[in-house]
This record gives C-alpha cells, sequence and structure tokens, in this order.
C-alpha cells in the first residue's frame, strides 16, 4: 500500500496547496504470472507464442514474466510544474516534490478460508482497466459449490475475476454537486476544484492572499483563483507575480522638456527658464522680470525660457543688464560750425562757441571780460561758463563742483555766494580757504533738467579799499535716469 502524506504545503504557481494522496497498490509478484498469459492454438503445441502485457508493463523473456516498466526514466520530462515523478506497478504518479510515500507490504489477498483443490485459471481480459490487479478473488467451496467474493469497490466479472467499480460513472459516490469525483482501485475520491477547498462536505474559496501568495506588492483574490495587481510605476513581469519598473520615459513620454526614468516612478526636468508647473510634468515660462527690479537697470522683457535687457534712447546695453551713455558727440551730433556738443547722461546739447554779450568780449575759451569799466560799473569784471552733468536722484548731500581763484594777490580777502539760479535752495556754497569754496548739493534733483547758477567771488583789496567780483556762470544738466 502506497501513502501519500503531505508534511508541508507545497506551492503551486504562487498558492499553497497541499496535495495529499493515497494509492493502493498489492504488491504481489506471483500474481504478474496471470498477466502474462500465452497466446496459442490448442491443437499446435510448436507453434510460436506471442506473449501480451498490460499497459505499464513489458515481456522479460529471460525470466519470463511481465515486468513494470519505469516511466520515469524512460518518459523525458514526464511531469510539469515542478511535480515529481514516482514509478508504481503500471504506471507514474507526479506529486509534489516534499511528498512522502509510506509504502506498506503486508499481504492484502484474500486467502481461502479452507483447503480446496486448485481450479485452473480463466485468463484474464488483459485489455480491460477495471481488473484488479495484483489480487484474487476469494473462493470459498463447500462440497460440489463454490463462491467467490470481491472486496468492497469491486464487483465479480463473467470470467470470476474482480473488477473495479466506477462509482463516478455509475453515480454510487457520495460528492456534492460541486465537487469533482474521481474514480480510484475499489473507491472513489471527491476532490474541489483548483481554488477551492473542503469545509465539512462542502467547497468553499481558498483565499490564496491570506496564505504564501508571493505577488510581490498586491494580491486580488477572485472565486476559485487569484492574481497579482503592481502599485503604480510598475507591471507584471511574465511570471504574474513580479513587478517591474515601467520606464515612462519611453513608454508614454509624459514630460513636456526632459524625463528620467526612475524606480517605480520619474521625474521631469525643465530647460533653463522654465519651472514645473503643479502637475510635474508641464513647464511654463518664469518670468525673471517680475523676480526684482534689478535684473536690468533700466527695462526688462520676458520671452519665453529667457529675458533680456534693453536701455532707453542714449544709452547702450553693456554687458547684459547695464546701460552705457553714448556721447553722440564723439559718435556723431548735428550741432552747428558756431556751437559746440556737450555730451551728457543719456543726451547731448549744442552751445555757442562765443556766449559774450555785450558789454563782455571773448578772451579765451568760454571766458568774457569786461570791455569798458564805465560800462561794467556794478557788474562782475569778467564771466566763465562752466557745464557739468550729473544722474538724476542723485544722493544728497553731495559735493558737486569747486570754485577756486585764478589770481592770488597779496593784501586781498575773498568771498563766495550763490548771486542766482537758487530759487529752490538745492544748493549751498561751503567757503573752503580764502580762494576757493564748494558747491553742494542738498537736495535730489529729477531729471531731465537745466540749471544755470551763479556762483560769484567778491574780491576786497584791504589796503585801497577797492572791491571787484567775478562770476562763474553755471549750467547743471541732470540726465532722465540715475545711470
Amino acid at each position: 500500500m502506497y501513502m501519500l502524506r503531505c508534511s508541508s504545503a507545497q506551492h503551486k504557481g504562487s498558492a499553497r496547496v497541499c496535495v495529499c494522496v493515497c494509492v493502493c497498490v498489492c504488491v504481489c509478484v506471483h500474481v504478474l504470472s496471470f498477466l502474462l498469459f500465452p497466446l496459442h492454438s490448442p491443437s499446435s503445441s510448436t507453434s510460436p507464442k506471442t506473449h501480451v502485457c498490460t499497459d505499464g508493463y513489458e515481456y522479460d523473456p529471460i525470466r519470463q514474466v511481465c515486468k513494470d516498466i519505469d516511466e520515469c526514466v524512460i518518459v523525458p520530462d514526464a511531469c510539469k510544474g515542478g511535480m515529481k515523478c514516482y514509478n508504481h506497478f503500471g504506471g507514474y504518479l507526479c506529486l509534489p516534490q516534499n511528498a512522502q510515500i509510506f509504502v506498506s507490504r503486508g499481504d492484502e489477498m484474500a486467502q481461502p478460508t479452507e483447503p480446496s483443490p486448485p481450479i485452473p485459471p480463466v485468463p484474464p481480459n488483459v485489455n480491460s482497466p477495471n481488473l484488479q490487479p495484483g489480487s484474487l478473488p476469494e473462493r470459498r467451496q463447500s462440497g460440489l459449490h463454490r463462491s467467490i467474493h470481491c472486496s468492497p469497490g469491486f464487483t465479480l466479472d463473467e470470467q470470476n475475476y474482480c473488477r473495479d467499480i466506477d462509482e463516478c460513472n455509475t453515480g454510487r459516490h457520495t460528492c456534492s454537486p460541486d465537487q469533482i469525483c474521481y474514480n480510484t482501485r475499489g473507491s472513489f475520491l471527491c476532490q474541489c476544484p483548483s481554488g477551492y477547498q473542503k469545509n465539512g462536505d462542502e467547497c468553499v474559496d481558498r483565499d490564496e492572499c491570506l496564505t504564501s501568495h508571493y505577488c510581490m506588492h498586491r494580491c486580488v483574490n477572485v472565486p476559485g483563483s487569484y492574481y497579482c495587481e503592481c502599485n503604480p510605476g510598475y507591471q507584471l513581469a511574465s511570471n504574474n507575480h513580479s513587478c517591474v519598473d515601467v520606464n515612462e520615459c519611453q513608454v508614454s513620454q509624459p514630460c513636456d522638456h526632459q524625463c528620467y526614468n526612475l524606480i517605480g516612478s520619474f521625474i521631469c526636468h525643465c530647460r533653463q527658464g522654465y519651472e514645473l508647473a503643479p502637475d510635474s510634468v508641464s513647464c511654463i515660462d518664469i518670468d525673471e522680470c517680475a523676480f526684482s527690479r534689478y535684473m536690468c537697470q533700466y527695462a526688462c522683457i520676458n520671452s519665453p525660457g529667457e529675458y533680456s535687457c534693453t536701455c532707453p534712447e542714449g544709452y547702450e546695453l553693456q554687458g547684459t543688464r547695464t546701460c552705457q551713455d553714448i556721447n553722440e558727440c564723439e559718435t556723431g551730433h548735428k550741432c552747428s560750425e558756431e556751437e559746440f556738443c556737450w555730451n551728457y547722461y543719456g543726451g547731448f546739447r549744442c552751445y555757442p562757441k562765443n556766449p559774450c554779450q555785450e558789454p563782455y568780449v571773448r578772451t579765451s575759451e568760454n571766458r568774457c571780460v569786461c570791455s569798458s569799466t564805465s560800462a561794467c560799473r556794478g557788474l562782475p569784471q569778467s564771466i566763465v561758463y562752466k557745464y557739468m552733468n550729473i544722474h538724476s536722484d542723485r544722493t544728497v548731500p553731495a559735493d558737486i563742483f569747486q570754485i577756486q581763484a585764478t589770481n592770488i594777490y597779496s593784501n586781498t580777502h575773498n568771498t563766495f555766494r550763490i548771486r542766482s539760479g537758487n530759487d529752490g535752495g538745492e544748493f549751498f556754497l561751503r567757503r573752503s580757504s580764502n580762494v576757493s569754496a564748494m558747491l553742494v548739493l542738498t537736495k535730489s534733483l529729477e531729471g531731465p533738467l537745466e540749471i544755470i547758477i551763479d556762483l560769484e567771488m567778491i574780491t576786497h583789496h584791504t589796503v585801497t579799499n577797492y572791491r571787484t567780483s567775478s562770476l562763474l556762470r553755471l549750467t547743471i544738466i541732470v540726465g532722465p535716469f540715475s545711470f
């Protein structure tokens, strides 16, 4: 007798299936003589004999018996799915690798209850699969009558041999409608379909997800089976259990600009001048001009993926953000021959080369002297014309211009004052020494603006008690910008 016991759970796929099988085989070697019988004509004892064995056996001419064929040796890859092949009389079994088989060699063949004369054996029909091999019917003889009794699960055929009863085909089984009946030698088995297990006499779904399902991420139970699911960013491998990374960058190209694959995910990167949108895949333009007003010295112009700086008229871009004044007096201007060009921040102006007016005459560049003492009574003896330019919104206070006497005489005392052009109090003249003074800007000026301010130096002769004055006419041009 073969008894199979499941010592541990055997896995089928990823589900744990415990397979318990009981196979009964009577080990009676001498019965094999019944499996082999000669086919010959009764009338001719010298004709050749042909020996026929049942399925799973072959004739051994040396021992002159039918011997079992070991299918596990001669059949390549007899068992599939990691099952182990076990040979037995007339066939083989595919059982789990960790199955244990216990063999009992007790003689189960029924013995006569009382001595009886030998009865010539009737050759069995070897083509019948229902014959009970390895077992003889129990024969009882009393006087002239003989009775034959078969083991439970067998029935006597017309040749007085015990043949297996197929309870599954004859309807003699007790399996429920949701179970599968399997006929065995002398009995039958009731088994549940794959994915189900017995609960009393009923078959209930086996929740493979509660046991060892071997799903890498998630297990989903369904009636009679289960399937595996993967987390986002993964997909099922060919074994339907493992999860492998999905390269989204190659499959769907989800990013607007650049895509970098990660294990189970991906990340998008935008080109310079762009940033990721809240959806983490789209790229939107960065408005660099909105970051700060100091991005450009004058004006910032945003464009897709970049920005640029511009300068006002009279300036040119130096580098990427600063503006440099253009000296139109050097690059080209429209001043006449009687004029000279004066460049200031952001533009230029044309002034007369001879600014002297009656009663003054020009003696040198930008210098006018009174031609007659009588005509210039009460007027400065000389007027000097100067020009300067400053930025708009200049920080104050600031020293912007120094006035100094060109001739120094002994026994003289000089005083300095702003004679005109300081109606708003934007300037202050600070005396530095007897011969010089500093013009100080006290209020910030916003251009474009032109201011003409007269700075007067009064000279007092202490010995002769004589007083004269000279004037510096300063033209200040305030540019329209702070640069």
